[in-house]
């Protein structure tokens, strides 16, 4: 199955999770006033920045370099905040907006790894890697403390996606139920989280206070 071509859903899942996470670098990089080149570096970075660690790692070409769809993406989405007031995007639905970016980048990057001959375990992981490093590196450059770094169920959740994705493979399960699935009860988690603030246990050290 190397170099499998991706079905229809799997390239609507790739454009949705380029384009959530490209608004979510493109609106951090307008709330500090920057200017419209570095909204759209934001855009991309943020955007492609997950699948490019991807494929880099299974050896597939890197989607974005192929795809003259993804790029175009990220692009629109800096234009589209750029003309818009940073305020319509606050509150709670663009944390819900990521959630859906985030799990479909999950299985999107677990079905592409399986694709290429990657086992089972290495395959969940390049879909947390997927769908999480992005907002790491937007993160970074931005000098501002990762999601990651905090205990609210995130990676889990795309961890959560990634692995329904690959069990339901490695059963020959249908496709295409399986990766609405596996998004639909990542997502569910992550909703969960930011409705409830879930959190898992933060480590203790155990010797602390002992002598």
């Amino acid at each position: 199955m190397n170099g499998a071509v991706l079905t229809p859903l799997l390239d609507l899942l790739d454009l949705v999770g380029v384009a959530i996470f490209a608004l979510s670098g493109a609106l951090l990089a307008a709330k500090e006033r920057q200017t419209f080149v570095t909204v759209s570096f934001f855009a991309l970075v943020t955007g492609v920045g997950g699948g490019t660690v991807r494929d880099l790692l299974i050896g597939a070409p890197v989607f974005w370099i192929t795809d003259p769809w993804v790029a175009a993406v990220c692009l629109l989405v800096a234009v589209l905040v750029w003309i818009t007031p940073t305020r319509w995007w606050d509150g709670k639905l663009l944390d819900y907006a990521d959630g859906i970016g985030l799990t479909a980048y999950a299985v999107l990057g677990s079905a592409k790894s399986l694709s290429y001959g990657v086992p089972p375990v290495p395959a969940m992981m390049m879909g947390v890697v997927t769908g999480t490093v992005g907002g790491i590196i937007r993160d970074v450059v931005a000098g501002r403390p990762s999601i990651i770094m905090r205990p609210e169920l995130y990676v889990t959740a795309a961890a959560l996606s990634a692995s329904l994705c690959v069990a339901g493979s490695w059963y020959d399960l249908p496709r295409v139920w399986v990766w609405g699935v596996a998004t639909l009860a990542g997502l569910l988690l992550r909703s969960a989280a930011i409705r409830w603030n879930l959190a898992l246990p933060a480590y203790r050290d155990k010797g602390a206070g002992s002598k």
